[in-house]
């Protein structure tokens, strides 16, 4: 399947925009979950994303030195209380990523590998409205956790990881704008951060909600700049 979509399914992308984006920014203004917010300088190689492994492929792959900016290293954490494991929910997720993400807005589409199931080298591209797709590559899979990098075309340049272990949630990105524009959009103007803050706090939000818990203490959001 091609990472492009086709013109109808773009099409049906464009129709979602308006009410994708009413939905998002009302639920961003009356938010109820607590956040916890840092920003301090980072520095390297303390900040530097992970090494690939060994024998995950290299092509069309987004490294951070390929983008533009300052580099940013966020993790989003939560405490999670409730009757559930780590290894049960990862797989629940890695099945259908599409069960914690914010689909008003963004939403997951598999374009290589088996449906249901997640593995090393299975590509997605996160499709949302406007020319914003972002395709991305699993590179690390494990009973607990999945980390991906991103593609040529997509906003940012770097890597996502998710995980689980006993009674938490977690994020954790290092990343570059792709370009330009977005280092403008997401740095100087903030409004492509804000977006971003917006969704992986929801996904946390409705993993807590498919492990069947709750969330205590709210959501932090720790960044380290390194310009």
């Amino acid at each position: 399947m091609p990472r492009r979509p086709s013109l109808p399914r773009r099409l049906r992308t464009a129709t979602r925009w308006p009410v994708g984006i009413v939905l998002t920014s009302w639920r961003y203004m009356w938010r109820t979950t607590p956040y916890h917010r840092s920003e301090t300088e980072g520095r390297l190689p303390d900040d530097a994303p992970p090494a690939l492994p060994d024998g995950v492929s290299r092509d069309e792959v987004q490294h951070p030195s390929m983008g533009a900016g300052a580099l940013f290293h966020r993790v989003y954490r939560a405490r999670i209380r409730g009757d559930w494991t780590p290894d049960a929910l990862v797989e629940t997720i890695a099945a259908d990523l599409d069960r914690v993400a914010p689909t008003e807005f963004a939403s997951f589409h598999k374009v290589l590998g088996e449906d249901g199931a997640m593995a090393v080298g299975d590509e997605y591209v996160v499709r949302m409205p406007g020319p914003w797709d972002g395709p991305v590559r699993v590179v690390e899979r494990t009973p607990t956790s999945f980390r991906f990098v991103t593609l040529d075309g997509h906003l940012e340049a770097g890597q996502i990881r998710f995980s689980a272990s006993p009674g938490e949630f977690r994020i954790e990105s290092w990343a570059r704008a792709g370009d330009r524009l977005s280092n403008l959009l997401y740095d100087r103007l903030r409004m492509s951060k804000e977006i971003q803050l917006h969704m992986w706090t929801s996904v946390i939000e409705r993993v807590a909600e498919v492990a069947g818990g709750r969330l205590t203490g709210g959501i932090e959001i720790r960044t380290r700049r390194v310009d």
